[in-house]
């Protein structure tokens, strides 16, 4: 295993035991609206913190782009891409559904990633060239060979609502040429699903690089295929993002366009 992805993965497993901590204990949460229907506890801060300090640890000079803290070192040669608590609503509502969610990108490339799963303790893993792994267990996406078949993942635009419209007409179209669709509320769980066979694909908008870059790595090292809606490789900066099998992913394309 890459030392790098050693730490990513320490960080992670430290920021679930904070969650898991919370989750448990049962005191109030404080809840702050970021913005309409974008929320933040006291334990998104922490888990950041936490993942933050364990990294500069091992490598000070490196940056990061984190939900919470913004961007730190931004040119900086290396930059991790921190999601403490991907899924916070859930989390708020007990609804086990969230994770922590860590990229690293070198140079622009993403190069490792980590999503933790901390209440099923189901870590995904990956780096470049490597293949994804769940645990300790290699995953490939899933053989679904039509959209027929396939079971789609997606995220309500709830960031976003002028984009409504378009996206209700995206829905529509994979509710009536796909075998069904589910929205959990979890971006980046959801692209580790597709990586390891759970969805066939995936689609959402209005999304941030921390929700998208280690699900983004994962699906491409277990074989699966990435883009934003247009087919292009600029779903990190539009925020926009379609991933499925390779034999599925042309009829994904086309329903969204």
């Amino acid at each position: 295993m890459h030392p790098m992805l050693n730490i990513a993965i320490r960080a992670a497993r430290k920021a679930g035991s904070i969650i898991n901590r919370a989750a448990l204990d049962g005191s109030p949460l404080q809840v702050r609206a970021k913005r309409a229907n974008d929320f933040v506890t006291q334990v998104d801060g922490a888990a950041e913190q936490a993942v933050m300090e364990i990294v500069r640890k091992s490598y000070p000079d490196h940056g990061f782009i984190a939900e919470e803290s913004g961007e730190t070192t931004p040119n900086a040669e290396y930059l991790w891409i921190i999601d403490p608590l991907d899924g916070t609503t859930n989390f708020i509502h007990g609804f086990p559904q969230y994770a922590v969610s860590i990229a690293v990108q070198h140079r622009g490339v993403l190069t490792h990633a980590v999503v933790y799963d901390p209440g099923k303790n189901e870590l995904f893993s990956a780096s470049k060239g490597h293949g994804a792994f769940l645990n300790d267990r290699r995953v490939r996406v899933s053989k679904c060979q039509r959209l027929d078949d396939a079971l789609v993942g997606t995220g309500f635009p709830f960031k976003e609502l002028s984009r409504l419209d378009l996206y209700m007409k995206q829905l529509s179209t994979f509710m009536s040429k796909s075998s069904g669709v589910r929205r959990a509320g979890a971006a980046a769980l959801d692209l580790a699903y597709v990586a390891c066979g759970r969805l066939d694909a995936f689609w959402e908008l209005g999304l941030s690089k921390w929700d998208m870059a280690a699900g983004a790595l994962l699906i491409t090292e277990a074989g699966g295929l990435v883009a934003d809606p247009a087919g292009e490789q600029k779903f990190m900066e539009l925020g926009e993002i379609c991933a499925a099998t390779p034999k599925i992913f042309p009829a994904v394309l086309e329903a969204l366009r």
